[in-house]
């Protein structure tokens, strides 16, 4: 029987961010356990992982609260490390909350990827709506994006970080004409979905909310 979660974090852990609301969706009692792919990493040690010339981006929160901006391939091999190294167990599913694309990614035991969790369950949702909204942490990350709609739907993408800065109620209004707003990183809490929902007066549908509901269905 599963009664233990192991959350795989990019950045670096504890992420008091985003584990006690995945947690406070769980069954009680629920033991978890976290990882992250850059604990124990110094500022230049951080900085290395920095995006090289074309690579695509991935952004993530230290345990600072700081945020940090890494390569998408570089975060590949680290996190396969990662992952290659806490072995099965059978009691354990290992999540990782990162929604970036990480193909061919193996995990351990029972292994869920947010990003297909959060890819189609979207999907599912927003299958009969004819325009949908992105909201992404970095302005960059419009044309390095993985996700793209049905052919009959038209998709709309613009940011806004979930640690730095505070640009959610100008995102909203930008995404107000769309269907649905898809607010698609992990590191977006319920308050911003509520802020961007109650500006954009849109439904706003939340990553970490699509990963807590299939974790829960497998304890």
């Amino acid at each position: 029987m599963l009664n233990t979660v192991r959350f795989v974090t990019i950045g670096q852990t504890p992420r008091t961010d985003m584990v006690p609301d995945l947690v406070a969706r769980l069954p009680e009692g629920t033991l978890i356990r976290e990882v992250g792919a850059l604990d124990g990493l110094d500022p230049a040690e951080v900085t290395a992982l920095a995006p090289g010339p074309g690579e695509a981006r991935l952004v993530t929160r230290m345990a600072d609260g700081t945020q940090a901006v890494v390569g998408k391939a570089k975060m590949h091999a680290r996190l396969q490390g990662i992952l290659d190294g806490v072995g099965p167990d059978p009691a354990v599913v290992t999540v990782l909350l990162c929604t970036g694309e990480f193909p061919g990614l193996r995990g351990p035991g029972v292994f869920l990827d947010a990003q297909h969790l959060v890819d189609h369950g979207v999907a599912a949702l927003c299958a009969g709506m004819k325009r949908v909204g992105l909201l992404l942490p970095a302005a960059e990350q419009a044309d390095e994006f993985h996700w793209r709609p049905a052919p009959h739907q038209e998709l709309r993408v613009t940011w806004a970080s979930p640690y730095v800065g505070d640009r959610f109620d100008d995102a909203a209004r930008e995404l107000s004409g769309c269907d649905a707003v898809v607010m698609h990183c992990m590191g977006f809490t319920e308050e911003q979905r509520r802020r961007v929902a109650g500006t954009s007066g849109r439904p706003v549908l939340l990553a970490r909310r699509f990963v807590a509901a299939a974790v829960a269905q497998l304890l």
